[in-house]
């Protein structure tokens, strides 16, 4: 069955406060929703200092949706890992891994921002080694017997309920980041369609004897869905929410950037040529489900660029009245 997944940032633009905690609950609230009627996971990511406020504490975040649910998956997609403080970061995860019953994922993430770096006191020219150091703590950790760090010895308790540890992949979108990935034994999530790397992935697990290992492709066309009765409409009263968050998001990134959610477009037309952003009707959702198969994704993203917490809300209703109880037909 098609995969049913909620995209949250909590972009407000403007940052009013007001609007800003309106948009927190709304996310749990919505999840909350989404839990109950058969969605399958809910995504989450990590800025700082951004102008509209995306997303800076997923891990907070996360915690918080988990309160509000029973079964539905989280992905952190993605954490940037050099920015913490391993022991802290390894603890945090525990707990929440045991707060979900195990529906917590990460995806270690390197990032593109510089500021963000300087932000948190972190040196981005070292933020491989700083990556390496991160990721190799947390396995260390979360084994929950005592070993050497930093010339002391550390244990971090309690250890996690998954096993061997939380659900956590490496992204990236370089050779690099998929030889960490092999390296420390962890599945790779590449940022971008870029399907050569998860060759370069399958042919260094194979030689690492690396069972179990994996490389996650995303789609080749990735589409943020807003759900709707008249997609025409829609785009003339939100397309400027969808262009906010289209347009901070290309001026984050540089030449040697791959993402999927990439866009050139400087208007609401543009963009929705792109196709990266799409108002789709109830029965466009399900041909799209059908085309793509079992494996396909449906991503909705229902609180998108400062999009008003009622129209989101009429999105996800609607998707969730006339799309998912036809997904097994």
């Amino acid at each position: 069955m098609t995969i049913t997944t909620l995209r949250f940032n909590q972009v407000t633009p403007g940052l009013d406060r007001r609007e800003v905690s309106a948009r927190y609950r709304a996310t749990v609230e919505m999840a909350a929703f989404a839990d109950s009627h058969g969605f399958d996971l809910v995504t989450l990511e990590e800025h700082h200092g951004a102008d509209d406020g995306w997303s800076p504490s997923p891990l907070t975040t996360a915690a918080a949706v988990f309160g509000a649910t029973e079964r539905i998956g989280v992905i952190i997609c993605a954490l940037l890992t050099p920015l913490y403080e391993p022991l802290r970061l390894a603890e945090d995860v525990a707990v929440l891994d045991h707060l979900s019953g195990g529906r917590l994922t990460l995806v270690a993430g390197l990032g593109y921002r510089p500021e963000e770096y300087t932000a948190l006191g972190k040196d981005w020219k070292q933020r491989g080694k700083l990556q390496d150091h991160v990721l190799e703590t947390l396995l260390k950790a979360w084994t929950g017997e005592p070993f050497d760090y930093q010339g002391r010895t550390v244990r971090v308790t309690p250890p996690p309920l998954s096993r061997p540890h939380p659900g956590l992949m490496a992204g990236g979108s370089s050779r690099a980041a998929v030889r960490r990935a092999v390296r420390l034994g962890l599945p790779f999530f590449t940022a971008a369609y870029l399907p050569e790397l998860v060759e370069y992935y399958d042919t260094l697990a194979a030689e690492a004897g690396l069972e179990g290992g994996f490389a996650t492709l995303p789609p080749e066309r990735t589409a943020m869905v807003h759900c709707t009765e008249d997609p025409d409409k829609a785009w003339a009263e939100y397309g400027h929410c969808f262009l906010h968050e289209a347009r901070t998001y290309a001026d984050w990134q540089t030449a040697d950037i791959s993402s999927a959610m990439a866009s050139t477009a400087t208007t609401p037309e543009q963009l929705r040529a792109e196709g990266i952003y799409a108002c789709l009707t109830p029965d466009e959702c399900l041909a799209i489900a059908r085309a793509e198969g079992p494996m396909g994704t449906l991503l909705l993203h229902p609180l998108c660029g400062g999009l008003p917490v009622d129209a989101g809300w009429e999105s996800l209703h609607l998707f969730a009245d006339r799309v998912v109880p036809h997904l097994g037909d």
